[in-house]
């Protein structure tokens, strides 16, 4: 019967006679799959099925990634989306404009400093995709720097020098001792200022008010900084000590977006230069990732910092203005104005600098107007690079006294802030009383202005009320008594703090 039934097959696909009718007999065959196919089949739905669940787990990470990229940057496939600009990690060395011989010389001085480190270790040091550190560690060696020490989890390796690459890292260590982040080219760096600028940043009346919620500004005052903020360009600051000009100057930045993306290291033809300080930015990092894979592939090259506001006071001279190469390390470090850039800079006390004055106004006199600047490399080479913040002069010293009409012309906004009226001296009592520990009373406020104020002919300052009570705060703590404004405790804080004003 079997016999029958495979005879009829066979002449059915000859075409010789046979059954009539029913499905075409060469669509059966290639419907009868061998099983080994099926299996095989099947799991490659099966695999479809997984992969298609691990992309709905990382859903959450692509939409928070959507959020935040990205910034124009050609070489890094950078975009626009809701005006916020965050660099995307390079594809390959190229795009990174890097060669392998200064990825391999971080790595070769990372291994010489640690001994051993997996693959993924290394790419993580140097802030690189793993796929290219990978490829460029098995180049290493099959050139016999490097050998597996071992095994490492996810199909990596640990990593040790050999000999020859011992010999080499200590060449590379000699001329630099970097071995950190691999740094960003000068031009990637260029498009980013461009692209976080302060002059793309327009605040509002609401955006000053929230950046200034904590201070107490007359509606002349305010009404003049607005302006002045919103240009995104020089402004001096003059009048009275204590009258909160540095604390004006310390909030203008918030009026701004909230943080900017700064390479960790810049390069500039085979020279690092470090652009994050954490003595001056503060590092606000992304949320953590909450799929199994972070489609987000933002360049860690890059961090992500808080808009800086930077202050140099008296202690500012040439070098701080200037990059400065460390003789033993070989690494430089980028001057206050790169550093300061999509954010503020603040000249503190100006006129009574370590560098004299017509030094620094011949430095910036043409940076100020064209919003860029040369830096002189120890090397020989001169930088252009962006001059983009917002640069406030602070000072208690009348501004005509101090540079000419030349600069003065360069710095369009001068502000003076004024002393407070009687007014508004009681409602700053009212405002650092609570905040110090006090009950606010009225009775020893209008003593102390009758008496210390009036009869004197003393000038209200914006900081008289803070440095007051703290001096009583200090008594009550001294003497174990709870915080209390008194007629004697003022009286006893006058004597001491305007003993020689």
């Amino acid at each position: 019967m079997a016999e029958t039934s495979q005879n009829d097959l066979l002449a059915r696909l000859a075409g010789h006679g046979g059954r009539t009718g029913g499905p075409d007999p060469w669509a059966v065959v290639a419907a009868s799959a061998p099983k080994h196919d099926r299996d095989d089949q099947e799991q490659d739905q099966k695999l479809d099925e997984l992969i298609e669940r691990i992309n709905r787990l990382s859903d959450k990470s692509a939409d928070e990634a959507a959020q935040t990229p990205s910034g124009p940057d050609s070489r890094q496939g950078g975009e626009y989306l809701q005006n916020t600009y965050v660099p995307i990690e390079p594809e390959s060395f190229h795009q990174a404009d890097l060669t392998d011989s200064e990825v391999e010389a971080l790595i070769l001085k990372f291994l010489l400093a640690r001994g051993d480190a997996a693959g993924r270790e290394i790419a993580d040091q140097v802030k690189l995709p793993f796929v290219l550190v990978d490829e460029l560690l098995r180049t290493m060696k099959n050139d016999q720097l490097v050998v597996h020490k071992g095994s490492a989890p996810m199909n990596d390796y640990q990593y040790q020098l050999t000999e020859l690459g011992r010999e080499r890292a200590r060449r590379y260590s000699a001329y630099c001792t970097y071995f950190g982040s691999a740094p960003v080219c000068l031009q990637d760096y260029i498009a980013s200022v461009e692209a976080q600028s302060l002059t793309r940043q327009h605040p509002t009346v609401e955006d000053l008010r929230r950046a200034f919620e904590d201070l107490l500004l007359s509606q002349r005052t305010f009404s003049r900084l607005g302006p002045a903020i919103n240009s995104g360009r020089g402004l001096f600051l003059y009048g009275a000590p204590g009258n909160g000009k540095t604390s004006i100057a310390e909030r203008v930045t918030r009026a701004f977006g909230q943080h900017i993306w700064i390479p960790r290291t810049i390069g500039v033809g085979g020279e690092i230069i470090r652009l994050y300080d954490p003595a001056n930015h503060e590092e606000l990092p992304l949320d953590p990732n909450a799929g199994l894979i972070d489609q987000r592939k933002i360049d860690k090259r890059w961090i992500r910092v808080r808009r800086p506001t930077i202050i140099a006071g008296g202690e500012l001279t040439m070098a701080a203005l200037e990059v400065t190469v460390n003789p033993t390390t070989g690494i430089g470090e980028a001057p206050l104005q790169l550093k300061s850039n999509c954010g503020t800079l603040v000249i503190d006390d100006f006129g009574r600098q370590r560098m004299r004055i017509e030094e620094l106004l011949n430095r910036w006199i043409l940076p100020l107007e064209k919003r860029y600047d040369f830096l002189n490399l120890p090397t020989g080479k001169k930088l252009q690079v962006p001059f983009d913040q917002l640069i406030i002069f602070s000072t208690n010293l009348e501004p005509r006294d101090l540079v000419d009409e030349a600069f003065l012309r360069r710095i369009p906004y001068k502000i003076e802030v004024v002393d407070p009226t009687e007014d508004e001296f009681r409602e700053l009592f009212e405002m650092m009383a609570p905040r110090l520990g006090f009950d606010y009373r009225r009775e020893p406020v209008d003593y102390l202005i009758e008496k210390h104020y009036r009869r004197t002919g003393r000038p209200f300052r914006c900081c008289h009320p803070r440095d007051l009570l703290l001096q009583i705060r200090s008594a009550c703590a001294y003497n174990g008594r709870p915080c209390e404004i008194t007629n004697e405790y003022l009286d006893m804080a006058v004597d001491i703090y305007f003993a020689v004003m």
